[in-house]
Parts: structure tokens; C-alpha cells; sequence
């Protein structure tokens, strides 16, 4: 009978638990104790049953223990919707412009200038004639574009009474051919034929022409010239490095621009970009060799800078937009490379909970795994048990992730001004997602399938085995670089906010505050002194002034070719170039040093020049007043009459470059204007507009704040301060929750021992620290690790800015405050609930 009983007690709990027993043959007696055993094979294993009884008890296991399993989908969820959405950015971001028919064959027409004061420059606007010899002499390119890079602007259409600003710009015809994007309405080889055609994309035509066919319609460009639609092409994509909404022929601006018309044949002006797709077979590397040296043949004037001019590739546009010394050396690349870790990272750190949380429940599951592996299952079998639970809570991870992506996607866009979706349509990403689940769960549950099935079952079902003891070790590695990680991004943050400030923080040489800036139309410039004068008889401004380029921006760059003291054989001087009035520097706060303002009388004026202070410290002039130089803007020697302050008129990271202000004639592109104090920003908005209406009807009033303007300088470093930010926030968080479920386990585990140290006098903060002090220590650890490794990193990132931050230690010992208050206060909650519990409940099993 007791044989009878063993043998059932032993299909009951193998039935219940894993389904069937492995041995080869089941033990069968009699009643009679003598009577002879009779090995019976075992009858086939039925796997599809086996399978179907693994997940049920996985489920059974979540089920019955509900803290731990949330602790862990949770962690997993936000670690796996933390890499999904920064992988699909990612993707996003290498998928720019690849979806363009034959873009590898597109290229932009570069060339470096050599400068032994500055180094190598890298310049993307070329001389006109270029464009004629590539087309004609040139084997191995297959079609050429030159555009108008100033007419990439906004230019105002009027249709009937709809008045729109619409950016766009000049192409030749071979434009779309080089970058083909889809035609919607008309034919590739002729929308662009006629000077005076336009196309434009689906929502501009949407917005002027509702929903009649828009070709052949006419549009008003301008109030000056009318131009007709010839087609209509598909709005352009978020991923495409072009974002225009209408293009016109180049020979419309050579028909409209005098200065176009004149630029070609002329070698000294580079103002343009050029564009050329390659011919089959043809390379790279083969058609810089026959271009190189064209500049410096056709003009003399520039061969001691030995222009080298080069191509270089559409698909490298995006991510590798940045030059060092004639190279290439990075740009977005970086980024997307330091997100693509980061999200690695942050799905390691979730993959770090996993482990942790199920080898710190082992000794729970050590009495199953003893009872399983004593009637007969083989150690594959357990390892398939637990790797099915592993892969069950992933998916469930998985599932929660997929809705966190969801919500999250529309204010991810918003930041990142990215268009990433799900692709849900699409099998291959779904079939990749799998593979992603599936190797997460196998990954994860790895070592505690492995560490778990290796239990001796006759040492744990006698109770000698210290199964918490034997797991410590690798827990506690497992914690240190979970949390060097999570230390590392607060680093990191801390750093890239300390040098966004550092460069907000930089005297920017004028007075942004209440300054705006409108575009001059050739209205504005016809009736600009009336114009002034009304905005200054309204009282809501106090000051106007005009230039040839917004304040944020230098929009012309020359040389200075000869000056005071130069050395035989130097190069000229590149500089920027602005031509203003004379109450520019009154109205945009720039402070003269040296010398006079302009005055009003063009004609006295029109060969003095104000340089910065960048430019005399370049020229080494120790008396710049009354000091003669040649200014290529101007013919004949120009003279120095003042120094102003230096501006930052370029980027906030780079030191300001050397500057000339002249008023070598009136052209002007921007009105630039201070609101009056004590005036509401909306109320004069309003009434300033019905002024520029009155002179300006054909265009819609459009204005800037100069603030805002220079505040866009900082957009790219300001978004990787937010998404590091907001990413080293949810790394602290899954840390978090891994280290709640482990003080929850420690404090379990301890709490015979809390409560004798109790009994013997123990105070609660004695406990308190006693159960907090071996997760600070290995905190500390932590801090310890990471502020070296994030040095190194974070030194070399900060390499390309010139106008940057020195790292002290002030930032690690703030991290580490921050990142141990974060863990006291996560591991506090379990701590002081094990101190305060009444030791008597803790050893009455005893």
C-alpha cells in the first residue's frame, strides 16, 4: 500500500507540475512486498501536450506571484518601449533620403579652400560658370543643377484673394532628374522648361487651389511676375533633406535677378550650389579627380588658397553634414549612434531586473525545482520551464511596450520633430519583433533557468542548501553595472544642460530683448522711409533700422586682402559682411569701442567701414582708427572708422568670427525694429502689421523675434538635453524597480534576524541601516565606475564645440548625491516596514 501511495503522490505532483516524468521505465509491485519488480516501458511523450502544460503553469507562477511578476513586465515594458522607440528613430534617421529612386548616384558639388591661419575650409557655394563646364566637358556625370541658394526663401503667392509666404527656390531642369521626386501631375521632362512654370506640392496647390486641378492655373509670385503651374508633385516626406513646397526654373531668377544673369561668367562669385547625378559605372572618386582643379584654372585670384573642388554623396547629407579640415568628420551620426546606445543600454538594464528579481526568488522555487528533479525530470526540462515563463513575462513586457510606444509616439514627433510611426503593415518589422521577443525572454531568463535547474534536489529538500547565499555575488555585480549605467546618463544629462547654459549664458554683444526682424520685400524697399517713420510716429516702437542680414545670421562673406602690417605671401582675411545704416547699431544695442557711428549721407560714407573686434585682433592693428585696408565688398582702400563689440552673430559654440559693416549702398533684406517698453507684444504686433500691409499688400505680415530666432541656435543641443534627460529618467526608474523588488526580498529574507536584533534592543534606525547600507555600498560602486567611463565620453563629445565647459567634480558628486538619495529613497519603504514590524509575528513559526 505505502509503495502504491509513493507511486501516486509521484504521477500527482509530476502530472501537476510538469506533466510527465522522464525516466526511461515506471516502477510497478505488487502488493506483496516480495514480490518481484516489473520494469514497463514509459508510454511515448506527447510534446504539443508537454508545451501546452508548460505555459499553463508559467501563467500559474505569474498568477500566484503578482508583485514580482509586475516588477518585472513592468521593467521589461519600459526597457523594451525605450529601445522599440529609439530603434525606429534610429531607423528613421539612417532611412533619410533612401527613399529616392537611384539616390546613390546624387551628389553635391563641394570645395575646400586651404588657409594656413584657419585650416581647411569646406564651402558649398560655387562660382556660376562651374555649373556650364561640368554640363559639357565633364565625362562620367549625367545630368547638373545649379539653384539660387538666396532664392531658397519665402516668396508670397497670390490666388485671387488667398495671399500664402511659401518656401521654395530657383532650380534648373535637371534638378528633377538628380533628386527624383514624385510628379503627381505633369511630365519630368518639361515642368520646369519654361521661366515662367512653377511646381509645387500636393498641400500648397490643396491650399491655393482647393480641390480643381491646379495646372495651367497662374499664381502672382511676388506681386511682380505671374507664373503657371506645370505640375504637382508629392509633399515631401519627413525624412527627406529637401523641405520645400515649390520649386521654379533657375532661368526664371536669371530673367528676374540681374545679379543671377551677370554670375555667369563670373569666377569670383560663389554663390551658388550645384548638384550633379553620376552616370552608371561611373565614380566617385574618378570625376573629383577631373574637377578638382577646375576653380583654380578659371580663376587666379584664388589659386594660392588651392581650391580643391570634390563631390560628395546625397545619402551622407543627413548624418554626415559636418567638415573638419577638408574631411568629413561627423554631424548627426553622433547622436544617433549615443541614442542607439542608450537605448541598448536602457533595454540591458530592464534585462539586468530580470535576472536579478528571478535569481533573488530562487530559494522559493528551490523545494519545486528539488520535488521535480526527484521523480524523474531531466535538467532540459526545467530549463525549457523556465525559459517558457522567461519568454511568457517578455511578451507580456512586449505587449505593454507596444501601447507605451503608442502614447508616446505623438509627443516623441512633437520633440523630435521626426515623423516616426509603427510600421503595422509591414511583416518584416512585425517578424523582427518576434525574433526580438523571443531572444529578450532566452537572454533574460537565461541564467536563472540555468541557475535554478542546477539545484542538487537531495540537498535541498533536506534543507542544507543556502541558496541566497550562492546567488549574492553575481546579484550584486549584476546591480553595480545596472545602476554604473543609470549613473553614467545623469552625467550626462547634467553636462549637456550645463553646456546648452554655458553657451545661453554668453554675452551675445546686443540687446535681443523686444528686437524683431521682418523680411524686406522689394514694396518695403521702395517705401522704407515712410515705413520708418510710421512705425516710429505709432509709438509702439522705439527704434528702426535696416540690414543686409538678420541679426542671428551673416549672410555674405568676402575678404580682406590687404591691411596694416601684413606679412609678405599671407592670404587674405575671410570675413563676414553687413551692410547697414546709421542707426543699426542704436537700435540692436551694439556698442561702438572705437571711432564713429555712419552717418546718414550715403555718399560720404560709402568707402568707411566698422569692423569688430575679432577682425582687428585677426589683423593685429593695435590703432584700427583711420587705418586703410582693402575690403573686397568695396573698390579702392576703405577706411576704418569704428570698432564695435563683438556679436555673436553666427553659432553660440564657435568664437565670433571677423566682421565688416558697411554702407556701400542701401540694399537691405531684413526691417529690423525694438518694440517700445510697456507695450503688450500682441497689441503692437497688431497695429505694426496694418502699417506693413499698407506698404507691403501683396505679402502676408510675418515677423520674428530675434530672441526666438537665436534660441533655434540651441535646438539640437537642447533636444539631446531633453531626450538624455527624460532617457536617464526611465533607466533610474527600471533601476528603481529592481532594486524595490530586491530590498522587498532582502527584507524578507532577513526578517528573523531583524526581529531577534529587536528583541536584544535594536533601534529602528539601527535596522534601518543595517538593511539599507549593502545596496549604498554598492551604489557607491556604482558612481565610482561610471564617472570615469562618462569623462571619457563626455570630453570627447564636448571636443566640437569650441566655446564649451570644463568638467569639474563638482557634476560626478552631484550625480552621485542624486543617484543614492534616489535609491535610499526607493529601498526606505521595505527597510522601515521590516523595522517596524512587531518581531513577535516574525518568530512565531519558530
Amino acid at each position: 500500500m505505502f509503495v502504491f501511495r509513493i507511486k501516486g503522490l509521484a504521477r500527482l505532483i509530476c502530472n501537476r507540475c510538469i506533466g510527465f516524468g522522464d525516466a526511461k521505465y515506471r516502477v510497478y509491485t505488487s502488493r506483496n512486498a516480495t514480490s518481484p519488480i516489473i520494469p514497463r516501458p514509459l508510454p511515448k511523450l506527447n510534446h504539443p501536450a508537454m508545451i501546452k502544460n508548460y505555459l499553463k503553469t508559467a501563467w500559474r507562477n505569474m498568477r500566484g506571484n503578482k508583485v514580482y511578476s509586475a516588477l518585472n513586465i513592468v521593467g521589461l515594458a519600459t526597457g523594451m518601449a525605450v529601445a522599440l522607440l529609439i530603434g525606429l528613430w534610429v531607423f528613421n534617421q539612417l532611412s533619410y533620403d533612401r527613399f529616392l529612386p537611384h539616390y546613390q548616384q546624387a551628389y553635391a558639388v563641394k570645395v575646400n579652400y586651404a588657409d594656413p591661419q584657419e585650416g581647411t575650409r569646406t564651402q558649398n557655394y560655387l562660382p556660376l560658370p562651374l555649373a556650364g563646364v561640368l554640363r559639357t566637358t565633364i565625362p562620367g556625370i549625367k545630368y547638373v543643377a545649379e539653384t539660387d541658394f538666396a532664392d531658397f526663401s519665402g516668396h508670397d503667392f497670390i490666388v485671387g484673394d488667398k495671399k500664402m509666404l511659401v518656401d521654395g527656390g530657383t532650380v534648373a531642369p535637371d534638378f528633377l532628374h538628380i533628386f527624383q521626386y514624385p510628379l503627381v501631375k505633369g511630365n519630368v521632362n518639361s515642368v520646369l522648361n519654361d521661366p515662367f512654370s512653377i511646381v509645387l506640392d500636393e498641400s500648397t496647390a490643396k491650399a491655393l487651389f482647393g480641390d480643381a486641378d491646379p495646372i495651367n492655373k497662374t499664381i502672382r509670385v511676388d506681386n511682380q511676375y505671374t507664373v503657371k503651374v506645370t505640375g504637382v508633385m508629392k509633399d515631401f516626406p519627413a525624412n527627406s533633406s529637401f523641405q520645400f513646397h515649390f520649386f521654379m526654373p533657375f532661368s526664371y531668377a536669371e530673367q528676374t535677378a540681374g545679379y543671377v544673369k551677370a554670375a555667369r561668367t563670373q569666377w569670383d562669385n560663389s554663390s551658388f550650389e550645384i548638384f550633379v547625378a553620376l552616370q552608371p559605372g561611373a565614380t566617385q572618386a574618378q570625376v573629383t579627380d577631373r574637377i578638382k582643379n577646375l576653380i583654380a584654372q578659371n580663376n587666379p585670384n584664388v589659386r594660392a588658397y588651392k581650391p580643391q573642388v570634390f563631390l560628395y554623396p546625397f545619402k551622407d547629407w543627413h548624418l554626415y553634414a559636418d567638415f573638419k579640415n577638408g574631411k568629413a568628420a561627423g554631424g548627426f551620426i553622433t547622436y544617433v549612434r549615443m541614442f542607439g546606445i542608450i537605448g541598448a543600454l536602457v533595454l540591458l538594464i530592464a534585462g539586468i531586473n530580470f535576472v536579478n528579481l528571478s535569481t533573488a526568488r530562487s530559494q522559493k522555487r528551490a523545494r519545486e525545482v528539488g520535488v521535480r528533479k526527484a521523480i524523474g525530470s531531466r535538467r532540459y526540462q526545467l530549463i525549457f520551464q523556465f525559459l517558457t515563463e522567461s519568454v511568457l513575462i517578455t511578451f507580456a513586457g512586449f505587449v505593454l511596450a507596444i501601447v507605451l510606444v503608442i502614447l508616446a509616439l505623438p509627443r516623441f514627433n512633437t520633440l523630435t520633430g521626426s515623423g516616426v510611426q509603427i510600421p503595422y503593415g509591414n511583416p518584416v518589422f512585425w517578424c523582427i519583433m518576434l525574433a526580438y521577443v523571443l531572444g529578450i525572454g532566452l537572454l533574460a531568463g537565461c541564467r536563472p533557468a540555468f541557475y535554478l535547474s542546477a539545484f542538487n534536489p537531495v540537498k535541498v529538500l533536506k534543507g542544507s542548501i543556502q541558496i541566497g547565499k550562492a546567488a549574492a555575488t553575481p546579484r550584486k555585480i549584476l546591480v553595480v553595472l545596472q545602476f554604473s549605467c543609470s549613473v553614467a546618463f545623469i552625467i550626462s544629462t547634467v553636462i549637456i544642460y550645463r553646456q546648452i547654459q554655458y553657451a545661453k549664458d554668453r554675452p551675445t554683444g546686443y540687446s535681443a530683448d523686444r528686437l524683431v526682424s521682418t523680411f524686406m520685400t522689394k514694396d518695403l524697399y521702395d517705401n522704407y522711409p515712410a515705413l520708418k517713420n510710421d512705425l516710429l510716429a505709432s509709438g509702439m516702437v522705439q527704434g528702426v533700422t535696416s540690414a543686409s542680414s538678420p541679426l542671428t545670421k551673416i549672410g555674405w562673406h568676402t575678404g580682406i586682402s590687404s591691411w596694416p602690417g601684413k606679412s609678405p605671401g599671407e592670404l587674405k582675411i575671410n570675413v563676414g559682411a553687413v551692410i547697414v545704416n546709421e542707426t543699426y547699431f542704436n537700435t540692436v544695442g551694439m556698442h561702438l569701442i572705437a571711432g564713429r557711428n555712419f552717418t546718414a549721407n550715403l555718399n560720404a560714407e560709402a568707402t568707411n567701414i566698422i569692423v569688430n573686434e575679432a577682425a582687428v585682433k585677426r589683423m593685429g592693428l593695435k590703432q584700427p582708427i583711420n587705418q586703410l585696408i582693402t575690403f573686397d565688398g568695396i573698390n579702392g582702400q576703405s577706411r576704418i572708422i569704428g570698432v564695435v563689440q563683438d556679436a555673436v552673430m553666427g553659432s553660440p559654440f564657435t568664437p565670433v568670427e571677423p566682421t565688416v559693416f558697411n554702407r556701400l549702398n542701401n540694399f537691405s533684406s531684413q526691417v529690423i525694429y525694438r518694440l517700445a517698453p510697456g507695450v503688450g507684444p500682441h497689441t503692437a504686433v497688431e497695429k505694426i502689421g496694418k502699417l506693413f500691409n499698407k506698404y507691403n499688400p501683396a505679402y502676408p505680415f510675418s515677423y520674428v523675434f530675434v530672441n526666438e530666432s537665436y534660441a533655434e541656435k540651441f535646438s539640437l543641443e537642447a533636444l539631446v538635453g531633453k531626450l538624455a534627460g527624460i532617457f536617464a529618467g526611465l533607466a533610474i526608474f527600471v533601476s528603481c524597480l529592481g532594486l524595490f523588488g530586491l530590498a522587498a526580498y532582502m527584507a524578507e529574507q532577513r526578517s528573523k534576524e531583524v526581529a531577534i536584533r529587536k528583541i536584544l534592543g535594536a533601534s529602528a534606525t539601527k535596522v534601518w541601516v543595517l538593511l539599507s547600507a549593502d545596496f549604498i555600498v554598492l551604489v557607491t560602486i556604482s558612481c565610482v565606475i561610471a564617472s570615469p567611463i562618462a569623462l571619457y565620453f563626455l570630453s570627447d563629445w564636448l571636443q566640437k564645440y569650441q566655446y564649451r565647459i570644463s568638467i569639474g567634480p563638482g557634476v560626478f558628486v552631484l550625480s552621485a548625491v542624486i543617484t543614492i538619495g534616489i535609491t535610499l529613497l526607493t529601498i526606505s519603504f521595505q527597510a522601515v516596514k521590516t523595522a517596524l514590524a512587531n518581531p513577535v509575528k516574525s518568530l512565531r513559526s519558530e
